[in-house]
């Protein structure tokens, strides 16, 4: 434990059967002065904090114990409070009111030692002798000693099995590999019978329902013969990844999240469940249950790719810093992708309505008319300047929201603004796009490197609000103003007469090779650059943007529906799951998801992205040169009424979707032959 961080608890924090109110909100506040009077936060600040996560969810965990929690920026040190109630208060757990209250309070931002701590210690809050010793503890310096000891095992387990990859829960096959030898069985038998499920926690705070759950499922799994469980909770003060082995022998998958886990591309197309985090405190063996349901099940749950997720995968230690770049760049990507569709989309309806010349008097319609005042036109005229215009205002937040999420993605919530700050400098300066992922990846650098400051206590609060948002949004708007923001425009107008330059054969290899893009990981970061550079020209206006745009969303529309094709023409080259899939893989191609295709590539990745990418390859280069241009962002053939000429975009599609699902037919038919054939050697 660091000597420069107060002990986690200490005599002074522990209320020991004294009454704190009749309510929870009264013993909430009680247990935020005695935090308070440690010299560890601003009561106020704290009980606030606390009732408002309080009020996003109960944390009454059932046992007759409850842990109200929070990160705050108005705590100082991480902290565990205690009281033992004479009367129980109802904190909302279902099996009635709570007796044993552990108040959680973590700094804003914080991530050292102690908070790794008070993480692993929440876990331990579902065993039963460490209640029972808390019950029956005489005085405040036993509950200090009780929590010790557990904070000391914890660690001594958690070395003990450094380096296994087995993460939390290596105690479930440590277990289930003595029951089978105790049994008289052998090890490597018994194991092969178990069915292996790995599972993954999360919550918004990331400290007690995180581990809590992961602690309920490892229990769970060790009473049972028939299961082999891991489980990586991922907590706020950084995560031990299961090894990859691990993960991709698994038989199913139990995810308990109240947020997007990270890394979740590890898991798409297995069998398992998805539920709230609370879920497997409560009813940890029912999950396992369900998940052995969903493997069982030809029509059970798979998981699915998450599109929208933030997925900042370890803390500092444990990912090198160009893996940390890249996962910066696709949480902004994500983030900024629903700017891009609602004000492109909003776009596309107002030319629907009013005509492509519609953004271009927008702002005089509404300044001069009203719903009693309508121009020519009529109210149809009037409603499409309305969606041009707001259509406008959404597009104009792209750069700003790709910077800002960047930034986020690298440093925290304290990155926010600077990043929000310097994509709008970005904008101002003409730096476009470019500028904006150059502002987003400088502001959460500085930001992180402010955070690691040290700081007085009494500054500590101020840091992640004030200090550290102020110092990096100064010196990203100097950066831009005075260094990088003329040479970034230079690039980004440079970049703009390319493509508006461009003609014949070489707006076709640039198709093509968008569409080579597009089909390479389905939804991935190669999928997400091609998307970003097409959504970024978008917002220019130009006709050789519009092209490019046409091409992308051709090309990332041709690998669901090529299977879906191929799956129905011949249905003997695929299982029972990917038939159904290539049922619904129609929908989701012909709306431009390219996420239909993932079960596909993850059951045959060698023949089947080779061929959708052949497929993407022709689709991209046929739209590019019949000059399809395509003014919304997605939608795909939904949005028909944005795409002209609307022939050549369909002409394009049949031919890579056809493209593709004839080459993917060939290459499984080959395998097949050859497979016939070495088995044929084998029997002679």
């Amino acid at each position: 434990m660091s000597d420069q961080q107060p002990a986690l608890i200490t005599s002074e924090l522990v209320v020991l059967d004294t009454d704190l109110g009749a309510s929870k909100r009264e013993v909430i506040t009680a247990l935020a002065g005695r935090v308070a009077e440690a010299g560890r936060a601003d009561a106020e600040g704290l009980a606030r904090d606390a009732w408002a996560r309080e009020e996003q969810g109960v944390t009454g965990m059932g046992n007759r114990i409850a842990i109200p929690h929070c990160r705050s920026a108005a705590v100082t040190a991480a902290t565990l409070g205690f009281a033992r109630l004479p009367e129980p208060v109802d904190f909302g757990a279902p099996d009635g009111p709570a007796d044993l209250i552990f108040m959680i309070a973590a700094p804003e931002g914080g991530n050292d030692e102690h908070l790794q701590i008070l993480s692993r210690l929440a876990g331990s809050l579902m065993r039963e002798e460490f209640l029972n010793s808390l019950r029956e503890a005489a005085t405040p310096e036993d509950v200090v000693g009780i929590v010790e000891g557990v904070v000391s095992a914890n660690e001594a387990a958690r070395d003990s099995k450094a380096g296994a990859g087995a993460g939390a829960g290596a105690g479930a096959g440590a277990a289930a590999a003595s029951a089978a030898a105790d049994a008289g069985t052998d090890g490597a038998d018994a194991a092969k019978k178990k069915v292996r499920i790995v599972a993954f926690t999360a919550c918004p705070t990331g400290i007690a329902h995180t581990f809590m759950a992961a602690d309920g499922l490892v229990q769970a799994a060790e009473k049972r013969d028939d299961v082999e469980l891991l489980v990586e909770p991922q907590g706020s003060a950084g995560y031990e990844p299961l090894a990859e082995a691990d993960v991709k022998d698994a038989d199913a998958v139990i995810i308990a999240a109240d947020i997007d886990i990270r890394g979740k591309e590890r898991l798409v197309g297995k069998p398992g469940v998805e539920v709230p985090v609370k879920r497997a405190v409560s009813q940890a063996d029912a999950l396992i249950d369900d998940a052995l349901a969903a493997l069982n099940s030809p029509n059970g749950h798979r998981i699915k790719g998450s599109a929208g997720g933030e997925q900042s995968a370890r803390d500092e230690g444990q990912v090198g810093w160009g893996k940390r770049i890249q996962q910066a760049l696709m949480t902004g990507v994500s983030y900024m992708i629903p700017f891009v569709a609602a004000g492109g989309l909003m776009i596309a309806l107002a030319f629907l309505l009013g005509g492509y010349e519609i953004t271009n008097v927008a702002g005089d319609i509404l300044t001069n008319n009203s719903l009693t005042n309508l121009p020519e036109g009529g109210f149809i005229v009037y409603l499409a300047a309305i969606f041009a215009s707001v259509g406008g205002v959404a597009l104009g937040f792209l750069v700003p929201a790709l910077s800002a999420y960047i930034a986020y993605a690298l440093a925290g919530r304290p990155g926010i603004a600077p990043g929000f700050v310097g994509g709008a400098i970005a904008v101002a300066v003409g730096a476009g796009f470019i500028g904006g992922l150059v502002t987003g990846l400088f502001a959460g650098v500085v930001a992180m490197w402010i955070a690691s400051w040290k700081t007085p206590r009494w500054l500590a609060g101020l840091m992640p609000v004030v200090i550290i948002p102020l110092l990096t949004t100064a010196v990203t708007a100097l950066l831009m103003y005075l260094l990088l923001g003329r040479p970034l425009a230079l690039l980004m107008e440079g970049l703009t007469n390319w493509l508006n330059g461009l003609s014949g054969g070489s707006s076709i290899l640039l198709g093509v090779i968008l569409g080579l893009m597009m089909c390479f990981d389905l939804g991935g970061p190669v999928n997400k650059a091609a998307y970003l550079f097409a959504t970024a020209g978008l917002s220019v206006g130009t006709d050789a943007a519009m092209m490019v745009m046409s091409a992308v969303m051709v090309a990332g529309m041709v690998p669901p529906l090529a299977l879906a094709l191929a799956s129905a023409v011949r249905p003997k080259m695929f299982t029972q799951e990917e038939r159904k899939n290539g049922q619904a893989a129609w929908l989701l191609g012909a709306a431009f998801i390219s996420e239909g295709a993932i079960p596909f590539a993850a059951a045959d990745p060698f023949r089947v992205i080779p061929s959708m990418m052949l497929g993407g390859a022709v689709a991209g280069g046929l739209s590019m040169a019949f000059g399809t241009t395509l003014r919304a962002p997605h939608g795909g053939i939904f949005v028909f009424f944005a795409i002209d000429p609307i022939w050549g975009f369909l002409i394009a599609l049949v031919a890579g979707m056809v493209v593709a699902a004839i080459a993917v037919l060939l290459l499984k038919q080959f395998a097949r032959k050859r497979d016939s054939a070495a088995a044929a050697v084998v029997a002679a």
